[in-house]
């Protein structure tokens, strides 16, 4: 749990890093991946949570910049690029708008009443699922997977040691 808005910065910055290097590893092609046929694509769900950032915080009290044309999914690159972006910019808005005390504050997420440090928690685990997600099709499209919270196959097969299965 955050106690202090540097809590919550540290962890945000420590994911936005594994989360930079799953978007970076993205091409053009691989965005058409898709869960299924009438599932969403690999750019969707990328360029939802990465529209979804901005919009998550202002609803809860922290004015962020949103992204212009949330339902276009742009290039991989754009993506990419776009999340570096609103990363920095929710670092640049928590330390001039929060205090250590606006963490406690309690109001009404999704139907329950919850501190804004489990609402802030709740906004990295929903990045972490859909960067899951994305991983996932990543493979299916044929892509290398970076590490995220240790090797993929590419790393261990890197490192000299046959893939676990």
């Amino acid at each position: 749990m955050y106690v202090t808005v540097q809590d919550f910065i540290t962890e945000w910055n420590n994911e936005a890093v594994l989360t930079q290097k799953v978007l970076d590893g993205l091409t053009d092609q691989a965005l058409q991946q898709q869960v299924y046929p009438e599932g969403r694509t690999l750019g969707r769900i990328a360029w939802h949570f990465v529209t979804n950032i901005p919009e998550y915080l202002t609803e809860f009290g922290v004015s962020v910049e949103k992204v212009s044309n949330p339902n276009e999914v742009p290039s991989a690159k754009q993506i990419a690029e776009t999340f570096h972006e609103v990363s920095s910019r929710v670092v640049q808005a928590l330390e001039e708008q929060w205090t250590d005390d606006s963490l406690k504050h309690i109001q009404n997420a999704f139907g329950r009443l919850e501190s804004n440090a489990t609402i802030f928690m709740g906004l990295i685990k929903h990045i972490v699922h859909h960067r899951g997600q994305v991983t996932v099709l990543m493979r299916q499209a044929e892509l290398p997977i970076p590490a995220v919270y240790g090797p993929s196959k590419e790393g261990w097969v890197r490192l000299g040691v046959t893939p676990p299965l």
